[in-house]
């Protein structure tokens, strides 16, 4: 799998392990971003690395900070990136399973390097599923596109009232099948 990977300042060292970490894999990977430098804006070096994502260069981003909470927002900015922040294996495997996530943070100062690496695995060996999760994501794709077209988005879930009464009547006819959804 091609892999993109960046980190600011204070993410230096998990970058380094995540790479050899990767390479031993044998997975290609890519760098982004400038030499670290203590003034260097997180923002930028995520949108490198998320811009790398949606043009297809890479198939997935992994970006290490101080907490990974700042790069997850900013790139999340960007349309078609789904971008989280984990510190466990359970969450990177459910963020791609359930969310399709992109672009997965992790903060140097909150995990250590073999969690890390623990981590940075259940992520590339998770698969999107599709049911109930897809529709979700159908849902956040409109308000993506809802979002771009207004140029800030026009509140929550500004889906087509025919799109919000078929995701209601979805999850009636779960409710009423005997199905108990689990998330």
């Amino acid at each position: 799998m091609r892999i993109g990977v960046a980190a600011d300042h204070a993410g230096q060292a998990l970058k380094a392990v995540l790479v050899e970490h990767l390479r031993e894999k044998g997975h290609e990977v890519k760098q982004y971003g400038p030499p670290p430098d203590p003034d260097d804006d997180y923002p930028i070096i995520v949108r490198a690395l998320a811009e790398a994502i949606t043009r297809g260069e890479v198939e997935r981003g992994i970006f290490s900070c101080g907490s990974g909470i700042g790069p997850a927002i900013a790139a999340n900015k960007l349309p078609g990136i789904r971008a989280t922040v984990v510190d466990n294996e359970w969450s990177a495997r459910d963020a791609v399973e359930h969310v399709d996530v992109n672009l997965l943070t992790m903060g140097e100062r909150v995990i250590g390097d073999e969690l890390a690496k623990s981590i940075l695995d259940a992520y590339l060996g998770a698969t999107v599923q599709g049911g109930r999760h897809e529709r979700r994501r159908k849902q956040i794709d409109v308000m993506e596109s809802d979002r771009a077209r207004s140029g800030q988005g026009e509140g929550p879930l500004s889906a087509s009232r025919s799109e919000r009464a078929a995701t209601s009547e979805s999850a009636r006819a779960e409710r009423v099948s005997g199905r108990r959804p689990r998330d």
